[in-house]
């Protein structure tokens, strides 16, 4: 259902921009819908949900694939790029009390409550603050989380993100929202991601439009930051981005499964950069996957740079370390 919002939502867009077009929408459901009694950790990288909708682009089935950003590698496989990233929702992680704890914030939860997530990013960070919850392993869309959380009396709260809850209209279930301080998020969180192929020149200058420049410079650094980490599901890396007075702010971190062990670094750069026009060979200059030639190239260089630079600075601290442990840990 949000997969289906979500993709209704930037149909809805592209309608308004080109009335005369008309936008069919085909369903599909892949490898990670269907795995639902293990850990998405477990069950190999990101492409867990992306695989399928790529074929269906290559073989010419589909045109654009709306996809969440932070479910796209920092990779892309060869042909295809993210051709527009939209405005990005509130990139928070948020919790979700059973009814029985209406009111509550974690701190004020029962000594060996369990808290659902099926991140090891929220998990590890968690578990540092508060020491006290259990974290268990919860899968399934939307609905079947919040539904499970209602009708059993497993988890006291689950962690999800307050982008989805938000788009699925149920704001209203959100108990405490967490801020960096108690919970970085994810990078790309909260943004939507429109995937094409690479040479369909005409839906790419289509799509386009739909690029909002603070949150493309914003996930560019985020991405770039955990392409340097090689980080993907399987290991606890965190971010927080802000975009201010034309400076570009990026915290990354890293965690060992349990939080005890982490490095965390902020750094910044300006993004303050007139757009030029440039007709030619540098037309599409991918940046971590994503092509926007709206967004001035030079802003899009800083801002790969700095998170290339925020993940060296944590590799150079022992970064390698944690998330090789993590990576068995999680393996085993």
């Amino acid at each position: 259902q949000l997969a289906r919002i979500q993709t209704d939502s930037v149909v809805e867009m592209l309608r308004e921009l080109h009335p005369d077009l008309r936008f069919e929408i085909v369903a599909m459901s892949t490898t990670g819908d269907k795995i639902l009694d293990t850990a998405l950790s477990k069950i190999g990288e990101k492409s867990l949900f992306t695989k399928e909708l790529e074929n269906a682009l290559e073989r010419n089935e589909v045109d654009l694939v709306v996809h969440s950003l932070k479910d796209l590698p920092t990779s892309l496989p060869p042909g295809f790029t993210i051709g527009a990233v939209c405005k990005r929702e509130n990139p928070l992680d948020a919790v979700v009390f059973h009814p029985k704890n209406c009111g509550k914030t974690l701190s004020l939860l029962p000594e060996k409550s369990v808290i659902g997530t099926s991140s090891l990013r929220r998990a590890a960070q968690l578990k540092k603050k508060f020491p006290q919850l259990e974290f268990r392993d919860i899968r399934g869309n939307l609905n079947t989380r919040l539904k499970k959380l209602d009708e059993k009396e497993d988890f006291s709260a689950i962690i999800l993100a307050a982008a989805g809850l938000k788009r699925m209209g149920w704001e209203n279930r959100i108990g405490q929202l967490l801020s960096p301080e108690d919970c970085l998020y994810a990078v790309g969180q909260g943004a939507l991601a429109v995937e094409v192929r690479a040479k369909d020149q005409e839906t790419l200058n289509m799509v386009s439009v739909l690029h909002d420049a603070d949150t493309v410079l914003r996930c560019i650094a985020e991405r770039a930051f955990m392409k340097r980490l090689e980080g993907g599901c399987s290991v606890p890396v965190a971010v927080n981005t802000v975009l201010k007075d034309g400076q570009l702010y990026l915290t990354g971190a890293v965690y060992s499964l349990d939080g005890s062990d982490s490095l965390k670094e902020t750094m910044q750069t300006s993004v303050c950069y007139p757009q030029q026009n440039e007709d030619g060979p540098n037309d599409d200059v991918q940046h971590v996957g994503i092509t926007a030639k709206n967004v001035p190239a030079q802003a899009q260089e800083a801002a790969e740079n700095l998170g290339v630079e925020v993940a060296s600075l944590l590799l150079s601290k022992g970064a390698k370390h944690i998330l090789s442990v993590a990576r068995q840990l999680n393996d085993a």
